[in-house]
């Protein structure tokens, strides 16, 4: 019997039901396989339930809104999990044979893991995953800002009661176990469009309130989960998702097993882009998944997880689609328009700071997971280049503060030589003049996005905050961003945290950018409105930088209303003091990032499982770059030979 059979048979036999599906594959096969394969769509399943059940019913297959800790998934159904034909990986033919375990090896891996209980099955639902206390009942003192800030806020007790039972209440099922949380959970909304889906990115805020909770299980299972949907096949062709690429969301449903209506199965059905709005693929997907399997294991103290060869590859298929070589020449990651948060045509394509942003902190969790090994030896050469050479480049050439803003207002133009000072061609016309009346003494900030010719000098929240969490920003700058936010708290944060981008597009400027786009009118959704999700961020980044206060002041804005307008998704008019107009009410990410901020206010330290701090070698490679980029200094066409292009 092959050694993948073997496997299999014991699999068969010893798993407990429902278990994460495992990579397993017929050992003469060299080519990545999924089951339930339909038309560039993979469909996942593993439950087959009967309706011969009692006490269950059709409309029950798929399971909503019941805390998950309560579940008993063995009395409410029966599950038996059909294992997948999983990946096992590309073979040297695909030129990543390097990387990637053979079938025997990953065979080993499968069996070591249920000898050594790596395995979560059902039972495991019951317990905590490690034993680790509740991060909200740790004995040691919060800073002075959170022990004022929780004093004067005690009736908002009965608001984070409320919270966390609509955030269990947003729970979805799959096979019994709770792998993420739908996007909204408006029982008065009919139109659902996909808002009962688990958007990876949605979920990044539940997943960290889950395990600040020390509710574990449900965060490694939508770990598990996704890495399975991930795009494995090498295609050729433009209606596929490319290899690494995680999907946008999922989905849970119940259908027909092979045509017997009387049997239905549970399918994980992934969306890439194909059915999104304007059909774009998420870049952000995969990078966030990385952050969020290194918050897991710091968080739970579980590293199994991320030592598993199947997440070990699939950390390795991310990394090398977002450092595939291609036509650009900066190491800025190039994607297209609504990519990521901001999901709508907002003039955001090319090199938008929140994807940079995000990959850079990304690359870091990367390099801090991957096991030392040969086949990893390149990569992580390829992604330490390229983080100083990102961290050169956001640092020199997105940063805006007044200083800079001289500067570019008396850049000369047409500079063509290696020493030239205007290395993009930048027009100083280019200054609007809101910029100027806007920009505060003391405060700088991370523009949104660099071009040739071309700076967006709009403020954009999640890539600037990221850039504090991250150390993308250097600590002058980390401090200088939270500077702007203070002076300019009345822009930016109002009568609700906290604008997506600021200003908004407006008059024809809208038009031609936007395409006239009615849901992006100005000051609305993502033009210029106002998100309460984005509170987490902001909390992480200012305890990162020991000024919790800014955080606290804006949760005590957001707490007067937030409960009471039912949780939107966002607010709209330049003070945010509508309730969106297309805004979906009890947004689950509204929620969490309510929670999240509260609980890290509460226990400060907790933050530090999403941060990082600044890399030593990178500090010194960088000091080299910024002499070696003084245009005082003589450069001659050599300067091409060097390993960083900035």
């Amino acid at each position: 019997m092959a050694i993948s059979e073997v496997a299999l048979h014991v699999l068969s036999a010893a798993l407990p039901s429902p278990p994460i599906d495992l990579f397993i594959s017929n050992s003469h096969s060299r080519v990545p396989r999924r089951i339930k394969t339909s038309y560039r769509k993979k469909r996942f399943s593993s439950c087959v339930n009967s309706h011969s059940f009692t006490g269950f019913s059709h409309d029950r297959m798929r399971i909503y809104g019941m805390p998950y800790r309560s579940v008993d998934p063995s009395s409410s159904l029966r599950c038996h999990c059909q294992k997948a034909d999983g990946v096992v990986g590309l073979t040297s033919d695909d030129g990543n044979g390097s990387w990637l375990k053979d079938p025997a090896t990953i065979a080993n891996q499968i069996l070591s893991d249920m000898n050594g209980q790596k395995i979560l099955g059902v039972e495991d639902l019951q317990h905590s995953s490690n034993g680790k206390p509740d991060v909200g009942n740790d004995d040691r003192s919060p800073s002075d800002a959170a022990v004022n800030h929780v004093a004067h806020k005690k009736k908002g007790s009965s608001v984070e009661d409320d919270a966390w039972r609509l955030l269990q209440d947003s729970v979805v099922y799959y096979c019994g176990s709770p792998v993420g949380t739908i996007a909204a959970n408006d029982p008065s909304d009919a139109s659902v469009l996909n808002y009962d889906q688990v958007f990876i990115r949605d979920f990044i805020p539940s997943g960290i309130a889950f395990l600040l909770k020390g509710e574990y299980d449900i965060v490694r299972n939508f770990i598990l989960y996704t890495l399975q949907l991930q795009s494995w096949e090498k295609t050729m062709d433009c209606y596929s998702p490319g290899q690494g690429l995680m999907p946008a969301s999922f989905k849970v449903r119940t259908v027909p097993l092979d045509g017997d209506e009387s049997t239905t199965e549970e399918v994980l059905d992934p969306d890439f882009g194909e059915a999104a709005i304007g059909r774009v693929a998420p870049v952000d997907s995969g990078l966030w998944w990385i952050i969020l399997l290194r918050a897991y294991g710091k968080c739970s103290g579980d590293l199994s997880v991320q030592e598993r060869i199947d997440v070990q590859t699939g950390i390795k298929m991310i990394l090398k689609l977002c450092l595939a070589d291609g036509f650009d020449m900066f190491p800025t990651l190039l994607v297209t328009d609504g990519s990521c948060m901001i999901d709508r045509r907002m003039g955001i394509h090319g090199h938008p700071l929140e994807i940079q942003a995000l990959f850079y902190s990304a690359l870091l969790c990367a390099r801090e997971m991957l096991a030392p090994e040969d086949g990893s030896a390149d990569l992580i050469r390829a992604l330490n280049n390229r983080l100083i050479a990102l961290s050169f480049h956001i640092r020199e050439y997105y940063w805006v503060d007044m200083r800079k803003l001289n500067e570019i207002y008396r850049y000369k133009t047409e500079e063509y030589s290696y020493d030239a000072v205007n290395k993009f061609n930048i027009y100083p016309d280019q200054v609007s003049p809101w910029l100027v009346e806007w920009m505060p003494e003391k405060g700088g900030y991370f523009i949104g996005n660099l071009q040739p010719a071309h700076m967006d000098f709009r403020f954009f929240t999640l890539g600037n905050l990221w850039s504090v969490v991250n150390s993308l920003a250097t600590t002058n700058q980390s401090h200088a961003i939270l500077d702007l936010i203070e002076a300019k708290w009345s822009d930016l944060v109002s009568d609700m945290p906290f604008k997506i981008c600021y200003p908004a597009l407006e008059g024809m400027e809208w038009k031609i950018i936007t395409g006239s786009d009615p849901k992006n009118t100005p000051w609305s959704y993502h033009n210029g409105g106002s998100w309460p999700t984005l509170l987490w961020q902001l909390t992480v980044a200012c305890i990162k930088m020991n000024r919790p206060e800014i955080a606290a002041r804006a949760i005590d804005v957001a707490e007067k209303r937030l409960a009471a307008d039912k949780w939107p998704e966002y607010y709209d008019t330049k003070r945010a003091r509508f309730i969106g107009k297309q805004a979906r009410l009890y947004q689950t990410w509204s929620i969490a990032g309510f929670l999240v901020a509260k609980l890290l206010l509460a226990k400060p330290e907790a933050a530090n499982i999403l941060w990082n701090e600044e890399d030593a070698d990178i500090i010194n490679a960088l000091n080299l770059m910024v002499d070696s980029s003084n245009p005082r200094k003589k450069r001659g066409r050599k300067v091409l030979k060097k390993t960083y292009i900035v």
